[in-house]
């Protein structure tokens, strides 16, 4: 069975970007697309109600999102299988049930105030952090959103977390007939005048990386670099002209709380396209 692209509504504009979003994108990889509203939302992020027209936190309000949400993807993409569905649940519990049986999730970002625009909220980060599954937090300009670009952004970082997000960005690039940016970004350590070993060290880690992938799809145009930096800094150069910046899930295995490291971070909070981190499943 097809697993379909999971997107979390909440009524919200965020919400609805992500399912604009989501909708295409199912269209692309012909994927079913699952539309899913937590109704114990509001009391998480208590959005401004765009779908719905009574009171948030009432039943026939939660019902009003769904049917709204349905209706939207409905038109936007008549040929996409879709199921839509309210689950009694916080939006944390409700995405990262359904991750198992999702090729991804897609949501939001979202975040208080002022910051909206800049700053990731509880709901995406959490969720990016622990999903077993792909997921997408919709972001970044209208250009970016809409793939104006013609590429897909793929960050390559060690060999522990590079493959699945290859594989994610390749499928991806393939479906949109666009080309794939890879990027390594690598360190010398401090005193060593080696680099140009360490240059030769990271071309070899990206030529790995790419290469089962090349292999298998060969009509993906791919274009490959490395750079002596910070990896945020050149992938978040990166997305302001990407349609979309994978990366590796790089968990801390055991931490308490969020389980992301800081590139991921850094990306979920101010990349200027959609981002998705893809977990390691081997």
């Amino acid at each position: 069975m097809t697993k379909p692209l999971t997107v979390g509504v909440d009524g919200s504009d965020a919400s609805l970007r992500a399912l604009d979003w989501a909708v295409d994108e199912a269209a692309r990889l012909e994927l079913p697309l699952r539309i899913l509203h937590a109704s114990l939302w509001d009391r998480y992020v208590r959005p401004a109600p765009k779908l719905a027209a009574v009171r948030p936190g009432q039943p026939a309000a939660d019902e009003a999102v769904v049917d709204a949400a349905r209706e939207r993807a409905a038109r936007l993409g008549p040929g996409v299988p879709l199921t839509a569905q309210d689950v009694a649940d916080d939006p944390f519990g409700a995405l990262l049930r359904a991750a198992p049986e999702a090729y991804a999730l897609v949501v939001g970002n979202r975040g208080r105030g002022e910051l909206t625009d800049m700053l990731l909220g509880s709901v995406g980060l959490t969720v990016a952090g622990q999903a077993s599954c792909p997921v997408v937090v919709v972001r970044g300009g209208d250009a970016n959103v809409a793939g104006r670009f013609g590429r897909v952004t793929l960050g390559v970082g060690g060999p522990d977390d590079a493959a699945d997000a290859v594989r994610f960005a390749f499928r991806t690039a393939a479906a949109r007939g666009v080309r794939v940016e890879a990027l390594h970004a690598w360190r010398s350590p401090d005193g060593d005048g080696d680099a140009g070993g360490g240059q030769a060290a990271a071309e070899r880690v990206l030529d790995d990386a790419l290469r089962d992938a090349r292999r298998d799809s060969p009509g993906v145009a791919v274009h490959a670099s490395t750079t002596e930096a910070k990896a945020r800094t050149p992938l978040l150069a990166a997305s302001a002209s990407s349609d979309l910046l994978v990366v590796g899930a790089r968990r801390r295995d055991g931490a308490v709380g969020l389980h992301l490291g800081p590139v991921n971070h850094a990306l979920l909070h101010h990349a200027d396209c959609p981002v998705a981190v893809v977990p390691r499943t081997g």
